[in-house]
């Protein structure tokens, strides 16, 4: 076997490392000609290099300072785009806890870590907010590699609380010599019904120790707050932080309350009453998300729930509103604005906002596959009351809009930022006899791993997983998928599909939430990977598959090419392969969905690509075709639960080589299980073994990659599959 993705990896990891150590040495070295896009170096902003020049200022140039902030991560938002409406709500709270505490010593952990965008300003690397040509130095998250100020990579969310209380233990235990001051774990945009979240909270009422827990109450999750957490929350905020039940006080914490949570003289204020505290805290801050964006007179003809008056002498640019404090419990923010169309206050479009560039732009496939699923499911509703689509707080980014939300009703269910519960649910649903569709994006579905084990797969629970953005992309290191093949295709008794046409990925959704009972319905857990970039580019540009054109059958005419194996040659049986290899195709009603699909019949080369690794193929047969005259056998898998052994079979007479392709880990993943087939059923005729090349991607974290520089990076390309593939011969 030869690995394709691993050549020349010594060199690319070496740039990797030292293209990182030079960005991270430029973050600190920011030049006199980077000021401020609002401004020169008289503005505080452009001569904060660090968290003592916070220090340095008069109390009277904190407002200024969180003032520029605000202009300057509008602006970033504009021009770049991101987390700014999180951040914006945090401008005051980070200034006040840099002013108050003393960072790297004392240490302050983000969760959800993209609210640390005025941490990131406040530690110097302002400059990669200020000048357009840098701001790719920092990534959307905070980053050890970046500054000595960030604790942890993190990306996604509840944890912060554990990882403070990590941090306490080991300063109590080694006293003073630990270097380690006070623990602030920062929590708060929805992250708070993380699961974890709570056991965080109950290991540091028994720890004890000095450890602020600053809970930034925004009143938002990614779209609303769900759950029975947030009544108590809400009646806290109006009484003041005096009402019960107090789940803080519940859990044995010490408790205060800031409803001037973007006010940075009363947070300051705040923050030093507790520093150096000797036991737990929690300081409850009523923030305003989105602070700062254009007040609803900009935008006259959308129907929103705001509708105050701007107001620009406001000392720190917050405009007053009225878009918040909905009736409990709310369920949208009743705005249905797009990404580039954000406000203050409960509004879901400020949780990501697209830069201006992307203005107009197709939905991406997240968007554009999520849409045509739901699109397919709400017809069903009113005959199929079991029928509900679970999301754990990330409809909209993945094409769950408000429209279909209203609608859905009962039959929509946002579970909060919780993937394990939302997993765990779905099997309870589906135990009782509903067909549950729980939708997220690949990576978040890491949390839920022991719940896919245990809940669904053990439970042989008919949960439908809709797998958005798996592969490879251009994603931060924290929000990868290209891990998603490696964890849900060697789940026991799941089936994962990897369509590859919309036509294919609606069929598959249909099969996947069939009613129990219906012919040809599966017996356990579905999960269907969402296609991505390359599929999404390949079907709105037909030429991009060269062999098909797109246009493939509905059921494979052929499962595989005439078969040929002799017991007396030493070979082995197609039927004892399947009975020992293929055992989940052998399930009444699943072979069909299971058969790989052979979209060209050829000899000497086959071609198997997995997912939106198969316009790849497609696009490799066509140029050994035009350069080399042969004509390749091209193969759509269709899933990559099991090996179809049949056309594996096949592939012995008149093919000396075959190629897999996928863009996810190559090291544990799917083609490797095609190479070791060859392996363990390897026949005494040398000239019927072919020689397996795989390609896909290393086993690293990649970070903010472009997707075409991945595949480069990988040999995931059709000069170099070509070129391997040609060296062979």
């Amino acid at each position: 076997m030869r690995s394709a993705s691993g050549n020349g990896f010594d060199s690319s990891d070496s740039f990797a490392v030292s293209g990182a150590a030079e960005r991270t040495a430029r973050l600190h070295d920011t030049p006199p000609s980077i000021t401020p896009s609002h401004g020169d170096d008289s503005h505080l902003l452009s001569r904060i290099a660090s968290p003592a020049d916070v220090k340095a200022l008069a109390p009277n140039e904190l407002a200024e300072l969180c003032r520029e902030i605000r202009t300057t991560l509008l602006a970033y938002g504009h021009q770049h785009g991101g987390h700014i409406g999180s951040n914006l709500g945090m401008v005051e709270a980070t200034v006040a806890l840099h002013r108050v505490f003393d960072s790297p010593r004392d240490r302050i952990v983000f969760d959800v870590s993209h609210q640390s965008y005025v941490h990131k300003m406040l530690t110097g690397r302002a400059a990669a907010y200020l000048d357009p040509d840098r701001f790719s130095e920092v990534t959307g998250f905070t980053n050890p590699d970046e500054s000595k100020h960030d604790q942890f990579v993190l990306g996604h969310t509840g944890t912060s609380i554990s990882l403070a209380c990590g941090l306490a233990k080991t300063r109590d235990m080694e006293g003073p010599n630990s270097g380690i001051g006070n623990v602030i774990a920062v929590i708060g945009d929805g992250s708070l019904s993380s699961g974890v979240a709570f056991e965080g909270l109950n290991n540091a009422a028994e720890q004890g120790g000095n450890l602020i827990i600053v809970f930034n109450d925004n009143e938002m999750s990614i779209a609303g707050d769900f759950g029975g957490m947030y009544g108590p929350l809400a009646r806290l905020r109006a009484s003041g932080g005096t009402a019960q039940p107090n789940l803080f006080n519940a859990f044995g914490l010490d408790y205060r309350y800031v409803e001037a949570g973007n006010d940075v003289s009363a947070l300051v204020a705040a923050f030093e009453e507790v520093r150096d505290i000797d036991h737990p805290v929690v300081v409850h801050i009523h923030t305003l998300k989105g602070a700062g964006y254009d007040g609803e007179e900009t935008h006259a003809d959308r129907q929103t729930a705001s509708a105050s008056p701007v107001s620009f002498d406001s000392p720190t640019g917050v405009h007053p509103t009225d878009n918040v404090n909905h009736s409990e419990p709310w369920h949208s923010d009743h705005c249905n604005l797009s990404d580039h169309e954000p406000h203050e206050g409960q509004c879901e479009a400020s949780h990501w906002q697209n830069p201006d560039a992307a203005i107009g732009k197709p939905d991406d496939p997240r968007k554009h596959y999520g849409k045509m699923a739901m699109a397919a499911l709400e017809p069903r509703f009113a005959a199929e009351p079991g029928l509900v689509v679970i999301s754990p707080a990330t409809p909209g980014s993945n094409g769950i809009t408000h429209e279909f939300r209203e609608r859905a009703g009962a039959h929509y269910v946002d579970t909060g930022i919780t993937e394990s519960h939302a997993v765990a649910y779905a099997a309870g649903i589906a135990r009782a006899g509903g067909t549950p569709v729980v939708a997220t994006t690949a990576s978040f579905f890491q949390r839920a791993y022991d719940q896919f084990f245990q809940e669904m797969s053990l439970n042989r629970s008919r949960v439908t997983v809709l797998d958005f953005l798996g592969g490879l992309s251009g994603s931060d290191n924290t929000h990868s998928g290209a891990y998603d093949v490696t964890m849900f295709s060697n789940i026991p008794g799941a089936t994962m599909l990897v369509p590859t046409s919309a036509r294919d990925y609606l069929a598959d959704l249909a099969w996947a939430t069939a009613p129990a009972g219906s012919a040809d319905a599966p017996a356990g857990p579905v999960v269907i990977r969402v296609p991505g970039e390359a599929i999404l580019t390949a079907e709105r540009d037909a030429p991009l598959l060269p062999v098909t054109g797109g246009q493939i059958a509905d059921r494979p005419q052929s499962t595989s090419l005439p078969v040929s194996v002799s017991s007396a040659s030493g070979g082995i049986s197609a039927a004892t392969v399947r009975g020992t290899v293929s055992v989940t195709a052998q399930r009444a009603g699943v072979r069909h969905m299971l058969d790989w699909r052979v979209n060209q019949t050829g000899s000497h080369v086959a071609i198997i690509g997995l997912g939106n690794a198969y316009p790849l193929a497609e696009q490799t047969a066509a140029a050994l075709s035009a350069d080399y005259g042969i004509t390749a056998t091209v193969i759509d898998p269709r899933q990559c639960t099991s090996l179809d052994s049949d056309v594996l079979e096949s592939l012995r007479d008149g093919h000396q080589q075959v190629i897999t392709l996928e863009d996810g880990q190559l090291e544990g993943g799917w083609g490797e299980k095609v190479t070791a087939y060859y392996a363990n059923h390897h026949v005494s005729d040398g000239s019927r073994n072919p020689h397996v090349l795989n390609f896909g991607a290393a086993k690293e974290f990649t970070d903010r990659v472009p997707l075409g520089e991945l595949n480069e990076r990988y040999g995931l390309t059709v000069e170099q599959v070509t070129e391997a593939i040609t060296r062979c011969f």
